[in-house]
């Protein structure tokens, strides 16, 4: 069996900087094949964009401590020095923001930002750097890419500044691309041109893809499969096409019943998820969603719940399995 291109073994990330350690991700373990699409979603503070950080080692060192074990290309990323850290990050794996406008810098043209991170860890000319640069803007459809290298990053349009930035994630050929919400800030119309352009980037340069989202309508678009995230933990973990058709744990069936869709009728409300995730700094003894959770019983509150292989290639950690299929049946 080919070994996994990044391999995540019982993350865990605990920051330390407060009045209380919170424990923000825990247990975490994911795979994701040489040229695979993940996408990691769940609400805001599931855990998600701590476990993508943890991968590139970008949570603040001082205020944070990293448990488990990271693999990129058979690579440990936790064993790695400044050095090895400075080339792995944008040569091996590289990172696209959700607010590029933050993540871009202000006063350097795009063509420039894009030339130094290629000189930075390749010995090439400025000008065959900047032939990459064009190259790059042209792959992304960014229109007029010749003259567009000379912009700032405050003269072009949202849309156009994540493919920017798309264009700077890929300038030294990394093989591992990690998308945090990156079309959270833009119109409908403009998120689905992204979320296409990224899937087909994925399909012609063999990128492998950790996708992170609380959208769960743009994750099927991107995703070959789905990770749902829920207070920290992987709740549940299958094809995007299984996991659509045959949600297991009952976070994933609300999320999959609150989301909107063409056969909505105009003033029906959405099925919302009942009560508020839990506080990370005093997690319950037993499963973290069962005080939402219409099926809860004892056990799920009083007992960690381990997450278990219910098909091949799905898991879910929940103990009420035998409920949750009769749901789906029904």
């Amino acid at each position: 069996m080919t070994a996994p291109f990044l391999s995540i073994r019982n993350l865990g990330v605990t920051f330390t900087g407060g009045t209380r350690p919170v424990r923000a991700v825990n247990d975490v373990s994911l795979d994701i094949a040489e040229g695979e699409a993940v996408a990691l979603i769940g609400e805001s503070g599931s855990g998600k964009s701590v476990t993508m950080r943890a991968v590139m080692r970008l949570n603040p060192e001082k205020r944070s401590k990293l448990d488990g074990q990271i693999l990129v290309g058979g690579r440990d990323v936790m064993g790695m020095n400044a050095r090895q850290l400075s080339a792995f990050r944008g040569g091996e794996a590289a990172m696209i923001f959700q607010e590029p406008l933050l993540a871009l810098d202000p006063v350097y043209t795009l063509g420039d930002q894009i030339v130094e991170s290629i000189r930075r860890h390749e010995t090439i000319s400025r000008e065959d750097a900047r032939a990459r640069a064009l190259d790059l803007f042209d792959r992304v459809r960014i229109p007029s890419a010749k003259s567009r290298l000379d912009n700032y990053p405050h003269e072009m349009s949202g849309g156009m500044r994540q493919r920017a930035m798309i264009a700077l994630a890929l300038a030294c050929r990394p093989k591992l691309l990690l998308a945090d919400e990156p079309t959270t800030a833009l119109d409908a119309t403009v998120q689905i041109q992204v979320l296409l352009l990224l899937r087909e980037l994925q399909r012609d340069l063999g990128l492998s893809i950790l996708f992170v989202t609380h959208d769960i309508g743009a994750a099927i678009e991107v995703a070959d499969r789905i990770a749902v995230m829920y207070a920290g933990q992987i709740v549940e973990q299958a094809s995007a096409r299984d996991l659509i058709r045959s949600p297991r744990h009952p976070y994933t069936l609300g999320l999959l019943k609150s989301r909107a869709h063409d056969a909505m009728v105009k003033g029906v409300k959405l099925d919302a998820i009942p009560g508020a995730p839990p506080d990370l700094a005093n997690l319950p003894a037993g499963c973290p969603f069962a005080p939402r959770c219409t099926l809860a019983d004892a056990g799920c509150r009083n007992q960690p719940i381990a997450i278990q292989d219910i098909a091949p290639g799905h898991l879910a950690r929940c103990r009420r399995l035998d409920k949750t299929a009769l749901q789906n049946a029904g």
